[in-house]
C-alpha cells in the first residue's frame, strides 16, 4: 500500500458521535503506516471548525448526528476547503442517503461493518481524486442509477431549495430546540430564526412543526426512533418552538 502524495502519510479526521467507534477506527487506521489520524470529533460543526484548523486530506464523516449532521458538514467543508474529500460512515445502507451525499459534495460511502482493508482502500482511492463506494451498496439498488441520478440538475430534492443556514435550523428543529434555544446555538436573534423558519415551512411545503420533524426523520437528518417519538417531543414545545403550559 502506498502512502499520501509524496509520501507522506494521508492525514485524517474522524466525525461520529459515538465515542467507542471514534476510538476503535482510530485503533484500526493508526495501525495503517500510510495512514495519520490528525484529530477526532463528534459532531459535524466540531469538524468544520477542525478541517480549518487541521486541513485534513480525508474526513471519514458519520451522516447523522446531533447539532450538526454529516450531510450539511460536507456541503461547509466542501465550500471552505476543496482539497479535502470526504468519506460518508453509515449504519446502513440508503439510497436516499447515499443520493444526498453525493450532492453534499462525498466522494465516497462506506457501510460501518465494511472491514478495514476495505476502508484503508476507500481513503486511498478519495485521496487520489477518486470515488468509492462501499461493495455491499450495489446489493441494494443500481448504484450506476444513483450516480447519474446525482449529476442531474434536474432531480434536486426539496432540501436542495434550502439554504445553509435554513438546513441548519431544520435540524435544530427536528431535536426539539426552542427558537430562543436555536438563536443561541447559532448566535442569531429570535427573529432571524423565526424568518428563516418561515422561510423553510414555504420551501418544503410543511403545515407545522410536526411536518418538519417527519421530514427531517425521513430523510435521515436526526436520529429518532419513530415518528412517534417526534409527536412526544411535540408534546413539550408547542408549533412555535416554545415550552408548551404544564398540564
Amino acid at each position: 500500500m502506498s502512502a499520501g502524495r509524496g509520501g507522506h502519510p494521508i492525514r485524517i479526521l474522524l466525525v461520529d458521535d459515538h465515542a467507542v467507534i471514534r476510538q476503535a477506527l482510530r485503533m484500526l487506521l493508526e495501525s495503517q503506516p500510510e495512514l495519520e489520524v490528525i484529530a477526532d470529533v463528534e459532531n459535524g460543526r466540531e469538524a468544520v471548525q477542525a478541517v480549518e484548523k487541521y486541513s485534513p486530506d480525508v474526513v471519514l464523516m458519520d451522516v447523522v448526528m446531533p447539532g450538526l449532521n454529516g450531510l450539511e458538514a460536507t456541503r461547509q467543508i466542501r465550500r471552505a476547503s476543496p482539497s479535502t474529500r470526504v468519506v460518508m460512515l453509515s449504519g446502513f445502507v440508503d439510497e436516499d442517503q447515499l443520493l444526498d451525499s453525493l450532492r453534499s459534495g462525498a466522494s465516497g460511502y462506506i457501510i460501518k461493518k465494511s472491514d478495514v482493508s476495505e476502508l484503508v482502500l476507500a481513503i486511498q482511492t478519495v485521496h487520489r481524486g477518486n470515488s468509492y463506494f462501499s461493495s455491499a451498496l450495489s446489493d441494494g439498488f443500481d448504484l450506476a442509477e444513483v450516480l447519474y441520478q446525482a449529476k442531474r440538475s434536474d432531480t434536486k430534492s426539496s432540501a436542495d431549495t434550502l439554504t445553509s443556514r435554513e438546513r441548519e435550523v431544520l435540524q435544530l428543529i427536528a431535536e426539539g430546540y426552542t427558537n430562543q434555544g436555536i438563536a443561541s446555538a447559532l448566535f442569531i436573534s429570535v427573529k432571524t430564526v423565526e424568518a428563516h423558519k418561515a422561510h423553510i415551512m414555504a420551501k418544503l411545503h410543511a403545515r407545522n412543526r410536526t411536518d418538519l420533524i417527519r421530514y427531517a426523520i425521513r430523510k435521515g437528518i436526526v436520529r429518532l426512533e419513530s415518528v412517534d417519538e417526534a409527536e412526544r417531543m411535540l408534546a413539550v414545545f408547542n408549533d412555535d418552538g416554545e415550552a408548551a403550559a404544564a398540564v
